[in-house]
């Protein structure tokens, strides 16, 4: 019984125990609830609202550019700029409004009234009028009579299509109580448009150009005053060769401009902001992601009203990597003022018979890499009767070439079989029923291959398309047994020389030409063999003769021959990230002795007696091949059918072992001074150019395979 007693005593000792130890582990978690509400309460609630999912990008400087010798091209140059990055989900108009006031008594967008009053719409000024601070009770009552304007089915709509519905029904005379002819007031309007087009936590470029010392001060110092703008430094693209060259360098779009409407969803998966300025045009473009960089990625804070509360750089941003043009600019820039001058001494040697030529092109290449050394064009405004450089015709304008392609023609003749060499025919004009007369510009007599090309027989090339088409001649009747395939198979062996299709050159866009849609008229395909019917950009025509020049291989035209990596050191050259070997497109399928042939016959044209370019080659002392072309263009003007040549004229040297190739076109000289020889003047002063430069930098020691050393050099 004793035993059961004491059991009995132990169990309330027990409870007590526990009793205790609960209630003070009560008191412990009371006690630290009580801290966390009390004293750690309102930073506890603060990291309950943050969220961490928001990054915004900074923009970076773009990679520069060089020439094939180490020569800077296009550089960025540092300017200052004012930008309003707004709050996650925005601001509303009232607030902006309130901050463009604030920022117009410290900054202008213009200087100009003219200027800033284009950059305020009808629509800014409605918008202004409807959002603008109501002082008076008459514009109490405008605001109330705007938005009475709806009817009961829109008042149902979304507040952003009830918004719109109201604007459009705000008149001029409600928005005109303001005095639009205050600057200041359109100084205010023209802030809060740019504010307006902020999108949340991304960076919006509100003025970068001509921003002073001043606004840029008061501005840095008063941004606790001015929620979400920032002075930082923007980058703008500097052409260190002024407009030579500039056609293939390209734009980029304003901040204003942004990333291209057409293609905003491709940019903005790739990371690109709304506002971004990227590569519109040239090598800009084609390059856009090697010249970007990588941005600064910062990741933003932010509580649930949007509101930024912390940010941190969490991608640290890295400039564009920069690019080495084959481009030759010291040479470039000496065949734009040679251009410049003979098309400029051309025109007025006769402004009479001239009055219809605008244009010379020039389109310069390395046969053996397709490297592009130069390409140049001037272009004179008739009307303002101003001259210019306009080098983007090389690519993009297609002329009739005349007999400069008739190279293509024989090797063509010889693919198919219907001639080899030393193929005798007799030069005699052709007279075919319901085609005008067609003959060489004198009659030749028995010629063969090689003479046809030295003397530019036209008769010769027509033998060739008659025996390809399967036609037969008589003369004074029609062609019996023409078969328009002869369209089809000429083509496509000119094809494989680059002509009528892309040169495969880097750029976003090159014209192809124009191709002659009448296959059923046998005449025509005789004007096609001799160059008076399809068309072809100064381009295609360089790399057709560089193909022959380089034995029959094809190879596209590039103009970026290496990526660097950005060193942030513009003396010095950084790594190679990339380097672009040449491109072969393809092989001429024919025997390599053809080839030599016609090779043979580009030389005689130069040397030979009767060559057609003796006059202008025989003393050249650079072992120059050649071959003219001369073209009629016939065109409608007022209801007048104008006559006008196209003088051409494609080449390389030295003959033995090719380094430059190159090709003219005049388009639209007067009729009867082919042979005065702008195109051959040009020919000559380019050959003399190159070879003056490459003389100097052989003294020098200077070549493009040394072109780090040579950098080093120049900034020393």
């Amino acid at each position: 019984m004793a035993k059961k007693k004491k059991k009995r005593a132990q169990l309330p000792l027990r409870l007590n125990f526990l009793f205790v130890f609960v209630f003070l582990m009560f008191s412990l978690l009371i006690l630290q609830l009580g801290v966390v509400q009390i004293l750690n309460g309102e930073e506890a609630r603060q990291r309950i609202e943050e969220t961490e999912s928001t990054r915004s990008a900074i923009s970076v400087p773009r990679g520069l550019m060089y020439d094939r010798f180490g020569n800077l091209i296009l550089d960025n140059e540092p300017e200052r700029a004012i930008t309003y990055t707004p709050p996650k989900n925005g601001e509303s108009a009232a607030k902006r409004l309130e901050l463009a006031e604030k920022l117009a008594k410290i900054m202008v967008m213009s200087d100009d009234f003219d200027e800033l009053e284009a950059m305020v719409s009808d629509r800014d000024k409605k918008e202004y009028w409807y959002i603008g601070k109501s002082d008076t009770y008459e514009e109490e009552q405008h605001h109330k009579e705007a938005e009475s304007r709806l009817t009961t089915e829109e008042s149902e709509l979304t507040a952003a299509e009830q918004y719109r519905i109201v604007l459009d029904r705000i008149e001029e005379d409600d928005y005109n109580i303001y005095d639009w002819s205050d600057p200041n007031l359109l100084n205010i309007v023209a802030i809060k448009k740019e504010l307006d087009q902020a999108f949340g936590l991304s960076p919006h470029t509100i003025k970068n150009e001509g921003v002073t010392d001043e606004e840029y001060a008061l501005i840095s110092e008063n941004l606790s005053q001015l929620p979400g703008i920032d002075a930082t430094i923007d980058w703008n693209r500097v052409r260190l060769y002024g407009s030579t060259f500039a056609s293939f360098l390209g734009n980029i779009s304003s901040s204003k401009e942004g990333i291209p409407g057409d293609n905003q969803d491709y940019y903005l998966t790739l990371g690109y902001s709304r506002n971004d300025r990227v590569g519109t045009s040239g090598l800009e473009q084609q390059y856009e992601s090697v010249l970007r960089g990588q941005k600064e990625i910062i990741q933003y804070t932010t509580d649930n009203d949007g509101n930024v509360v912390g940010n941190e750089t969490v991608v640290d941003g890295k400039s564009g990597n920069d690019l080495i043009l084959t481009v030759d600019m010291e040479l470039n820039e000496i065949l734009d003022e040679i251009v410049l001058e003979e098309l400029e001494a051309y025109i007025n040697q006769d402004r009479n018979q001239n009055r219809y030529m605008t244009d010379a092109l020039v389109a310069v290449l390395d046969p053996k890499t397709g490297d592009v050394l130069a390409m140049s064009a001037a272009h004179y405004d008739q009307e303002k009767q101003e001259y210019s450089d306009q080098a983007y015709r090389v690519i993009y304008d297609a002329h009739i070439p005349g007999s400069a392609i008739k190279g293509a023609t024989v090797l063509t003749g010889y693919q198919t079989g219907v001639i080899s060499p030393n193929t005798v025919i007799t030069d005699r004009p052709i007279n075919i029923a319901g085609t005008p007369r067609k003959a060489s510009y004198t009659t030749m007599g028995t010629i063969n291959d090689l003479d046809a090309i030295t003397r530019s027989s036209n008769v010769y090339m027509f033998e060739i398309a008659l025996r390809i088409s399967g036609a037969t001649y008589r003369p004074n009747e029609p062609l019996r047994g023409f078969n328009s395939d002869g369209f089809q198979i000429m083509r496509k062996h000119f094809n494989q020389f680059g002509l009528g299709v892309e040169t495969g050159i880097d750029l976003p866009y090159e014209s192809t030409g124009v191709v002659g849609s009448n296959i059923r008229d046998g005449g025509l395909l005789l004007d096609f063999a001799i160059g008076q019917y399809d068309t072809y950009t100064t381009l295609q025509l360089a790399q057709y003769v560089s193909t022959i020049a380089n034995d029959g291989y094809r190879i596209s035209p590039r103009l970026v021959k290496e990526v660097r990596q950005a060193n942030g050191n513009k003396e010095t050259l950084g790594s190679v990230l990339e380097s672009n070997s040449p491109n072969i497109l393809n092989r001429i399928d024919m025997d390599e002795s053809y080839i030599e042939r016609v090779q043979s016959g580009f030389r005689r044209v130069a040397t030979h007696s009767q060559g057609t370019g003796r006059s202008h080659w025989a003393d050249s002392p650079y072992d120059v091949a050649v071959k003219t072309g001369t073209a009629q263009n016939q065109f409608w003007d007022n209801g007048v059918q104008r006559e006008t040549n196209n003088l051409t004229l494609v080449g390389y040297a030295p003959y033995d072992e090719p380094e430059v190739a190159f090709a003219i076109v005049v388009p639209r000289t007067g009729v009867g001074n082919n042979f005065n020889g702008i195109h051959h003047n040009i020919g000559n002063r380019l050959m003399d150019a190159y070879f003056d430069l490459k003389e100097e930098r052989d003294q020098a020691g200077f070549d493009e395979t040394n072109i780090d050393e040579m950098v080093e050099v120049e900034s020393e």
